[in-house]
């Protein structure tokens, strides 16, 4: 009879062989470094609205089901200190597309968003992610929500993408006079009593209206197949593809698969036909053979609406969602995956944010990034490929024109607080004293140690007073009037 230890030792000796082998198979293989990377590779954004930090199964979320999500997670990078550029719809949409700081093209303002009467929108002279691609010789395509100005003179098309399909703003606008009041719309909703338009542009043609109201029951799985149908026609030459989902901003919905999917209710269904979307994309990139050409990114616009309770999401454990500085309103999941490029299986806490895509897909490309003007952008790429930390230190947070609080590293300090968007929110408090969190410890910003650690105080109040003398804020787009 063989014992216990005895038995681990014979297993031991057989598998010297096979250690062997794995030795050797691991000194020989080689991570990728940025010498490797491949000339023009694809670019996918995927972009989801009002998706909280706690949404998804690879960020903690125990009841929705992400498995194409958790799978790109697993095959890739995951961000745990990923920053919107806003913490609501329009400026969040125009730092990605930029790269600056909305503040910096006018797309702030008391509106907060734009709005279908609104005459304003990203202005021409703003050099745009989608025009440098195309400088490159990329195919470009914009699907989804826009929310960047409705007119036509501020649509995809007048930004450097080749066409366009999708809704010019959120999917909770152009709320007919017959629709329910009040939450009751939201509740239950019906795609008739939110007449927004779905939008289609190619060629540089005037825009197609192809229905309105939009049957956003429908919209997810559409704007999947028209991604499809993108990296189908551009397989042979290098594309940049910008999906930008309308769930799950209020009102939701999802098809007939999706219904009673998911144990979270009608948002978990949302967020599981969302998941499936990212699936299917990337099965398709598999069967294209495209996959090691590729990157894409995921993630979102803002925290989750809270004010709507079941049918908003979470932050998991940050504070507050919505409309705010607080890490809950701006702190994102972000999700990095390009097969034998990102590596697999990493998660990394650079901190980083989607005014990074601009030069970070400028590098990609071969091209450089606008050198007439401030970018607040840096380039990801050695994050994303050799896993150096980053090369952002900071971090600012507005609410519209205001400097709400600034990160430094691991500290926090926040001049001015204000809740989540929605009704009943507390008007803003001007701090004498800022607020100061250690995120490295308290994420969920719980504990002020402003007491504790004065001359970090004074360290982030030359940091901002720094940024603030080189900012100047243009006319507010959003609050423009006829």
């Amino acid at each position: 009879m063989i014992s216990c230890a005895s038995s681990n030792l014979f297993t031991f000796l057989v598998s010297l062989p096979l250690l062997g082998f794995v030795t050797l198979f691991a000194s020989t293989a080689r991570a990728a470094t940025l010498a490797d990377l491949p000339e023009r590779p694809n670019i996918i954004v995927i972009f989801c609205d009002d998706l909280g930090y706690g949404d998804l199964g690879c960020y903690g979320h125990p009841t929705i089901a992400t498995p194409h999500l958790d799978r790109m997670a697993a095959e890739g990078m995951k961000f745990t200190q990923f920053y919107a550029a806003a913490s609501v719809c329009t400026p969040s949409r125009a730092g990605l597309i930029t790269g600056r700081l909305p503040q910096r093209s006018g797309m702030f303002g008391k509106r907060r968003v734009l709005f279908p009467d609104s005459v304003g929108g990203l202005p021409a002279r703003e050099v745009t992610i989608a025009e440098k691609m195309r400088e490159a010789g990329y195919a470009t395509a914009a699907i989804g929500k826009w929310h960047l100005g409705h007119l036509p003179e501020y649509l995809p098309t007048k930004h450097g993408f080749d066409s366009y399909f999708g809704i010019p703003y959120s999917n909770d606008m152009d709320r007919v006079a017959s629709a329910p009041k009040g939450r009751a719309a939201f509740d239950q909703p019906e795609v008739e009593s939110f007449n927004v338009p779905l939008l289609q542009i190619s060629d540089d043609q005037p825009p197609v209206e192809i229905e309105r109201p939009a049957d956003q029951r429908t919209i997810t799985r559409r704007y999947t197949e028209a991604t499809i149908a993108q990296i189908r026609k551009h397989r042979d030459q290098p594309f940049f593809i910008y999906l930008a989902h309308s769930m799950p901003h209020v009102p939701l919905f999802r098809s007939p698969d999706f219904v009673d999917r998911s144990t979270r209710g009608l948002y978990g269904d949302v967020i599981e036909e969302i998941d499936w979307s990212v699936g299917a994309i990337l099965d398709e990139l598999r069967q294209q053979k495209l996959d090691e050409r590729t990157l894409v990114l995921f993630t979102s616009d803002n925290g989750p609406w809270l004010t709507f309770h079941q049918q908003g999401g979470s932050a998991g454990l940050l504070r507050e969602g919505k409309g705010c500085t607080y890490e809950g309103g701006m702190r994102e999941p972000a999700l990095a995956w390009w097969p034998d490029t990102v590596p697999a299986g990493v998660t990394t806490q650079a901190i980083a944010s989607t005014l990074d895509f601009l030069p970070t897909a400028c590098r990609l490309a071969g091209v450089q990034p606008p050198a007439d003007r401030p970018l607040d952008g840096f380039d990801l790429t050695p994050v994303l490929v050799e896993q150096q930390p980053g090369r952002r230190e900071t971090f600012f947070y507005y609410r519209d024109n205001r400097l709400m609080a600034v990160r430094m590293g691991r500290w926090k300090a926040h001049f001015i607080t204000q809740d989540a968007y929605g009704a009943g929110a507390r008007t803003p408090v001007t701090h004498a004293t800022p607020v100061l969190y250690d995120l490295g410890v308290d994420p969920g910003e719980q504990w002020d140690v402003a007491d504790q650690h004065p001359e970090v105080l004074k360290q982030i109040a030359a940091v901002a007073a720094q940024h603030s003398a080189h900012l100047e804020f243009p006319i507010s787009q959003l609050d423009r009037k006829q």
